[in-house]
């Protein structure tokens, strides 16, 4: 099946071509994010290939079914950009990647937190200029200490066990299905509030939905502890921004460290090293030593790379020989959760 991929990058051509030829396809690569001004690249193709800041809202997605489009393929494991109720309406199959790698994801989520706490980036940067003196570079052990895990899917439960079992953390959890097995490792399911108000750390690895769009915003960090570390590695929007500018200028917050951002879009998977950024916000958090922001790399490992292709790959073959594919996704009320 020919397929247009959108929002490509070098390094997804190379995993993808390895896997579209077991399934027969024929993709065209197309670097431009997808939106109501490129979908007209996708004419003629049965079949397109969207990332995580494509826009595929109501409007991209009329475009594409007027011009043939059956199928939207996601490499991504959320969907929250994806009008599903108009995909419905047009008869717009959509599948995603719903478990490429969550240790890639788990891992540098803990790897965030650990950088953070124990002033990594800020050590390394002083003995390159031969400064090796500590003022400044006091931690804390995370053993003992209490973590919040707002989300336990598949990733979320990789990071409660790791910090559990082996950091030996107090683990509160919260999310509306609870994990037997973390509940043997100890782990405890709480309200989020309690969750909040409890925590050391917060960590978030929920989907974007209405209901937690910004459940980090005032409200929530004024509840916080003093000091608390938040950590984010699910969506940008999960988070108000300036709300957490806020409580970094009052000394509530302690650190953050941050692989996703609301507006991460128009920046992300993109050299901008000779450009000015025209996002305040954005520039604003970079002005503080307590922050760390990677850009959108949590998933970026081999394992996942190649996870991600074949799945894709193998989810258009199932829509395009006629079977649902088990990683579609549809809209509440069309049938179930998808």
């Amino acid at each position: 099946m020919r397929i247009a991929v959108f929002s490509t990058k070098p390094y997804d051509r190379a995993f993808l071509d390895r896997a579209a030829p077991v399934h027969g396809h024929a993709p065209t690569y197309l670097e431009p994010r997808l939106d109501r001004d490129t979908a007209r690249l996708a004419e003629g193709f049965p079949a397109v290939c969207a990332f995580v800041n494509d826009t595929l809202d109501a409007e991209v997605l009329t475009r594409l079914a007027a011009g043939g489009t059956k199928i939207v393929a996601l490499r991504a494991a959320g969907y929250n950009n994806v009008d599903l109720e108009a995909a419905a309406r047009l008869g717009l199959v959509v599948v995603r990647v719903p478990a490429y790698s969550p240790h890639a994801v788990a891992e540098f989520t803990v790897g965030l937190l650990l950088a953070l706490d124990r002033r990594i980036p800020r050590a390394w940067s002083r003995v390159r200029d031969n400064n090796f003196a500590l003022d400044g570079l006091l931690g804390h052990d995370l053993h003992g200490k209490t973590v919040g895990v707002v989300g336990t899917g598949r990733i979320g439960a990789l990071v409660a066990k790791c910090l559990a079992l082996g950091f030996g953390c107090r683990v509160l959890a919260h999310d509306r299905y609870e994990v037997a097995e973390l509940k043997a490792a100890g782990v405890e399911y709480v309200d989020v509030e309690t969750l909040i108000a409890a925590s050391d750390v917060i960590t978030l690895h929920c989907p974007l939905t209405p209901r937690t769009r910004h459940i980090i915003g005032a409200a929530a960090i004024e509840r916080a502890k003093p000091g608390v570390i938040l950590i984010n590695t699910s969506r940008g929007a999960l988070i108000d921004a300036e709300a957490v500018i806020a409580g970094l200028k009052s000394g509530k917050i302690g650190a953050v460290g941050l692989d996703v951002y609301e507006q991460e879009a128009d920046l992300f998977f993109e050299d901008l090293s000779n450009e000015i950024i025209q996002d305040d916000v954005f520039q604003r958090l970079l002005t503080f030593p307590n922050v760390l922001i990677t850009g959108h790399q949590a998933f970026f490992t081999e394992e996942a790379l190649t996870a991600i292709a074949e799945t894709t790959m193998a989810n258009i073959a199932e829509e395009a020989a006629g079977r649902a594919s088990p990683n579609r996704v549809v809209a509440e009320g069309v049938r179930g959760k998808g």
